[in-house]
C-alpha cells in the first residue's frame, strides 16, 4: 500500500492497453501543502491528482489537482484515475460516489467489468458554448498554422463543461495530426482569448461518432497532452452544437494522441431532459504503470 504522500502512476483513457494519460495519483494527500503537491506535479511532469478529506458530509472525498506550473480546478483523468485506485484498494463502496473539487460537485459511478476490474464514469455539467469572433478566429488560425481552407464549414468555438477549450475544427484527420502550432505564442493567445488550451479535431466516422482531437494547453508546463477528459467533454457540447452529435445519447468517441504515439480513447455521453442537454458522462479505461515517490 502507498504511503502518506506518495503518489502510484496509472494511465487514464488507455487504447487497447497502450497510451493512456500518465497520472500521478496521492491516495493520502491530508498533510501534503500546496506547494508539495505542486512539487511533485512538476516531478513527473503530469498532471497529478490529491485524494483529501472532504469538508463536508454532503462528499466522500475532495480532490485537488495541479500541472508544474499551476494548480486546476478540475481534472477529468486524474478523477478517474483516483476512482480506479480507490476502489482498486478497497476504500470506496457501492456504485456512487460524491467528490468536492474546485470547480463544483462531482459524481463518480462504479460498476463491475467481468474481469473483476472497476468500470468508471464521472458526471459533467451541461457544456458552454459560444463562437470566437473574426479576430480571435485570425488569431488562432496564425498559432496553429491553419488557413481557413483547412478547416470544416464550422464555427470556431470557446467551450466548456469546467475548463474553457478553444474548439478548431479541421477539414480532416490528415491535416489534424500534420500540425505544428506555435508554442511560444500559445499562453499569451489563450489568455487573449479566455482559453485554457487549444483543442483541434477533425471527424474520422461520422455515423459512429468517432472523432480525434489534439490538446495543446495553455500553460501547463508541456507543450500537448495525450488524453484530457474535461476537453473531450467540452467537444461533446461543441458537437451537439454544430449537428454533429444527436439527441438520442449515443456514444461519442473521442481519439487523442494519435499525433504523440500515446493514442487513446475517450467516452462521452450527453445526458438529456427532454430535447435539453443536462450534462454528461465521461469514461475510459485505467490501467496501471507502476509507482513513484
Amino acid at each position: 500500500m502507498a504511503q502518506p504522500g506518495m503518489a502510484q502512476v496509472v494511465k487514464v483513457f488507455s487504447f487497447e492497453g497502450r497510451g493512456g494519460n500518465p497520472c500521478p495519483i496521492v491516495l493520502d494527500a491530508a498533510a501534503m501543502t500546496p506547494a508539495e503537491m505542486q512539487a511533485l506535479a512538476a516531478a513527473h511532469g503530469h498532471e497529478s491528482g490529491f485524494v483529501l478529506p472532504a469538508s463536508s458530509d454532503d462528499f466522500d472525498f475532495a480532490l485537488r489537482f495541479w500541472v508544474p506550473n499551476h494548480e486546476m480546478e478540475m481534472c477529468g483523468h486524474a478523477t478517474l484515475g483516483a476512482l480506479w485506485l480507490l476502489a482498486a484498494t478497497g476504500r470506496i463502496g457501492g456504485n456512487e460516489v460524491r467528490i468536492e473539487t474546485r470547480s463544483g460537485a462531482v459524481t463518480g459511478f462504479l460498476r463491475q467489468r467481468p474481469d473483476g476490474g472497476p468500470d468508471l464514469a464521472i458526471t459533467q455539467p451541461a457544456g458552454r458554448v459560444r463562437p470566437l469572433d473574426a479576430a480571435a478566429e485570425g488569431a488562432v488560425l496564425a498559432v496553429l498554422g491553419l488557413s481557413r481552407g483547412d478547416l470544416a464549414a464550422l464555427p470556431l468555438q470557446n467551450a466548456a463543461t469546467s475548463r474553457v477549450k478553444t474548439l478548431v475544427p479541421v477539414k480532416d484527420v490528415a491535416r489534424l495530426n500534420a500540425l505544428q502550432p506555435d508554442f511560444e505564442k500559445m499562453e499569451g493567445l489563450c489568455r487573449e482569448i479566455g482559453s485554457s488550451g487549444l483543442y483541434p479535431y477533425a471527424v474520422r466516422d461520422l455515423r459512429g461518432q468517432v472523432f480525434d482531437a489534439r490538446q495543446f494547453p495553455r500553460a501547463s508546463g508541456y507543450p500537448e497532452d495525450a488524453a484530457t477528459g474535461v476537453a473531450a467533454a467540452a467537444l461533446a457540447f461543441g458537437l451537439l452544437r454544430n449537428g454533429l452529435a444527436g439527441r438520442d445519447g449515443k456514444q461519442i468517441t473521442v481519439m487523442q494522441g494519435r499525433a504523440m504515439g500515446r493514442l487513446s480513447q475517450i467516452f462521452v455521453q450527453l445526458g438529456f431532459a427532454g430535447d435539453e442537454a443536462i450534462g454528461c458522462l465521461l469514461g475510459g479505461a485505467v490501467t496501471p504503470a507502476g509507482e513513484g515517490t
